[in-house]
């Protein structure tokens, strides 16, 4: 656990030891740089400025541009690692270890064993430890993508073809679709019921709890109330082991207040758990990682800087046309479901930004303009597990004047965020 600390996020399994040293591609580390600045700027200038804070529901914002470019540039980095394998077994056994190592360390940082900047405690219930998060999401998507790479790849040699050349990875990637969209719109939610108390939600007394009653019985349902995605999870992983402040509540039918509390009044869903990085949506975002993998293989197997872009910004546009149909015809994007449309776009969004910086950096040289992100992206995971564990902000707010409510921290939330 402590040597995955000291590798780039996303780039977590180790390059076969030859002789001479392969030279790093910058333009990835500066894109896992601009990925971890993404999140900081969105996890503390979202409640500052909320229309660069994630969605409510349907839409897209700035922070919901995140989750996918880290499983697009994961995918990217495998084609790399695995672009040549000895040993089957031994490169599988090493992705499984990174991707549990990975997952465990998820689970640490965002199962709720830190309480954040508002208290010095830690320590989690295990009855309510939350199961699944960012880290745990990308250790599926890195593992699905690693072992199409490792057993599916077919590619002949000098071909270099996205459809040809791996359509054991498009078999794989298609029927994980499949599957996503059978379960989304197929399975029947009938209604459901949950009990919130003080030990789950401030809005009631101590030894007090209340049952709550949705109404649903429904197929199909892409709400926050009825879709399947939140019955799946429900029932896999228990309403308990939920995130317990969905981003849903910001929408106007919670009246959610500036406190972060939900009144009584509002609709019942409203006070239910739900976790955007479910079950049933690490589907579609494990497609991501696959769709990053294709945009890997040209890099790892074409020299000409022409015919890689030429691939990307036409893989691209596909993607980001199919994308737009889709929203067109009614698909929402939607983040938190990880939709099929808002996959497409994100994809394709992460295809162009990248073949931008590849362009800037690796083609033209210019790593001077992108030096710091380059940094980041070299120290992703580490900078990822200080920001959120709290780790960094909890030690500027150790700084106080006179008395421990005088600290920077404090200053910065009662006056832009709580005003």
């Amino acid at each position: 656990m402590a040597d995955l600390l000291h590798q780039p996020l996303l780039d977590i399994e180790e390059q076969p030891r030859t002789s001479k040293k392969t030279p790093r591609v910058a333009s990835l580390d500066v894109f896992r740089g601009l990925c971890v600045f993404l999140m900081m700027l969105v996890d503390y200038g979202g409640a500052m400025v909320p229309i660069i804070a994630h969605s409510p529901w349907n839409g897209l914002h700035l922070a919901d541009f995140v989750m996918p470019f880290f499983l697009f540039i994961a995918g990217v980095s495998l084609a790399l690692v695995y672009k040549r394998v000895p040993n089957r077994i031994e490169a599988t056994r090493k992705a499984v270890l990174r991707a549990v190592e990975l997952f465990l360390l998820g689970v640490i940082l965002q199962g709720g064993y830190f309480h954040g900047i508002n208290s010095l405690t830690y320590g989690v219930d295990m009855k309510r430890i939350r199961w699944l998060g960012i880290l745990q999401r990308i250790s599926v998507g890195y593992i699905f993508a690693a072992l199409c790479e490792i057993w599916l790849s077919c590619r002949s040699r000098g071909d270099v073809s996205f459809l040809k050349s791996y359509y054991w990875h498009w078999g794989a990637a298609f029927s994980l679709s499949a599957i996503y969209l059978g379960l989304l719109y197929g399975l029947y939610v009938p209604d459901w019921q949950f009990e919130m108390s003080n030990a789950t939600s401030s809005v009631f007394p101590a030894n007090h709890s209340y049952v709550y009653m949705v109404k649903c019985s429904v197929r199909g349902d892409l709400g926050p109330a009825c879709n399947s995605a939140g019955m799946i999870d429900r029932y896999v992983l228990g309403i308990d082991h939920l995130y317990k402040k969905p981003v849903y509540r910001n929408l106007k039918e919670c009246n959610m207040s500036t406190n972060g509390q939900v009144p009584e009044s509002a609709p019942s869903w409203c006070h239910a758990p739900f976790d955007p990085e479910g079950v049933l949506s690490s589907i579609t975002a494990a497609v991501t990682c696959i769709i990053g993998l294709q945009y890997g293989h040209s890099l790892a197997h074409l020299q000409d800087h022409k015919q890689r872009m030429q691939n990307w910004i036409l893989f691209s546009l596909s993607l980001l046309l199919v994308g737009l149909l889709l929203a067109v015809a009614g698909d929402p994007v939607n983040k938190s479901l990880y939709t099929f449309g808002y996959m497409m776009i994100t994809c394709a969004s992460a295809g162009i930004t990248y073949s931008a910086i590849y362009l800037l950096v690796d083609v033209y040289g210019y790593r001077c303009l992108t030096f710091a992100l380059e940094w980041m992206g070299k120290h992703s995971l580490s900078i990822f597990v200080l920001i959120t564990s709290n780790l960094v902000v909890i030690a500027i707010q150790g700084f106080y004047w006179t008395a421990p409510e005088n600290n920077l921290i404090h200053w910065i939330v009662t006056r832009f965020v709580h005003r």
